[in-house]
């Protein structure tokens, strides 16, 4: 039997892009609930500096009674949980991503890095260096994404080089390598663990061993 407020959820495209959508059981929320939601998604948003957000300013959260904060609380969790599966798991901090995987190292083009590959994303370590400038066939999405933790104070300009200023998830130590070397990047062949070996060997020994 589904409790009061759960949520019906689906996707739609528009102009080229997924929106996700959630509806409550029996119209459970008013307007006071969807405004709290709001203002909590946008605040874990840029928290976790994962996305850039089009809100010019922060919501404010309404005032609820213990009991309706409590139900959209409930409702929020719920949404989070769905969120991830839908692709988009951009309000989940670091702390939030669990503990664990592989510690991989990438040296090149005079910059040093450490990552942790993970189930649920690539880490890469606060202090972990990247170029400053961009090869020419750098592709639009990672400079971009340069762009946006540059912004995000993600990435700090040191010198030289760009700074992580914190650990930071992406979704494919792919993505890491190309945001770290300014240029598109394999992954599975730039991160090496401290014997050589790289992503992509270890990989395969542990499939040839299972």
């Amino acid at each position: 039997m589904s409790r009061p407020g759960s949520i019906n959820m689906r996707r739609q495209r528009t102009s080229g892009h997924m929106q996700p959508f959630f509806t409550s059981k029996d119209q459970y929320l008013n307007k006071a609930h969807v405004r709290y939601l709001e203002a909590r998604l946008v605040a874990l948003a840029n928290e976790a500096k994962r996305c850039e957000l089009d809100n010019g300013n922060a919501p404010q959260r309404p005032v609820l009674s213990e009991a309706d904060a409590a139900d959209a609380e409930a409702f929020l969790a719920d949404m989070l949980l769905c969120l991830p599966l839908m692709g988009a798991g951009f309000f989940e901090t670091i702390a939030g991503v669990r503990r664990g995987g592989r510690d991989l190292l990438l040296e090149a083009k005079g910059i040093k890095a450490r990552g942790v590959d993970t189930s649920e994303g690539f880490i890469v370590r606060k202090d972990s260096q990247a170029v400053k400038e961009e090869v020419r066939s750098i592709p639009p999405h990672l400079s971009e994404l340069r762009r946006l933790l540059l912004k995000k104070g993600v990435l700090e300009d040191h010198g030289t080089v760009f700074r992580f200023m914190q650990d930071y998830s992406f979704n494919s130590p792919s993505t890491a390598a190309g945001v770290l070397l300014g240029r598109a990047a394999n992954g599975r062949t730039e991160w090496k663990d401290a014997k050589g070996r790289t992503l992509k060997e270890i990989q395969e020994a542990e499939v040839g061993a299972s």
